[in-house]
């Protein structure tokens, strides 16, 4: 399981096509903050997890994804489904409307989705 400080770097090395070296990644990530050894550490534990991979580059490491972020955001999203809602997406979506959190316009892709699964089921 990636942690929220490690879907940062995830998400730095996934916005790019190309493998990055650590000082690249600490560059995409300047906004958190962090130290140069955080974000070493975290690149160090999702090596460890083999969540991405790094190559030599003469005297540097490379790093890119091995975890696709559509697998991620799937796992993330299951697990979150059946963590609070019970693995129920009707829930889900009472609750955001209950609390004002949908706009129009998520209102209506709800409502365009809804109908594409209905002509599915034809």
């Amino acid at each position: 399981m990636i942690t929220e400080a490690e879907s940062v770097v995830m998400e730095a090395l996934w916005a790019q096509k190309r493998p990055l070296a650590a000082e690249e990644v600490i560059a995409a990530v300047a906004n958190q903050g962090w130290q140069e050894a955080t974000v070493k550490t975290l690149l160090n534990r999702l090596l460890t997890k083999k969540a991405i991979r790094a190559e030599r580059d003469g005297r540097r490491y490379l790093y890119s994804p091995v975890l696709k972020r559509e697998a991620w955001v799937l796992e993330e999203s299951e697990t979150l489904l059946e963590r609070v809602f019970g693995g129920r997406v009707a829930p889900l979506v009472a609750h955001f409307s209950r609390h004002r959190k949908l706009s129009r316009k998520d209102i209506a892709e709800l409502r365009q989705l809804l109908e594409e699964l209905g002509d599915d089921k034809r």
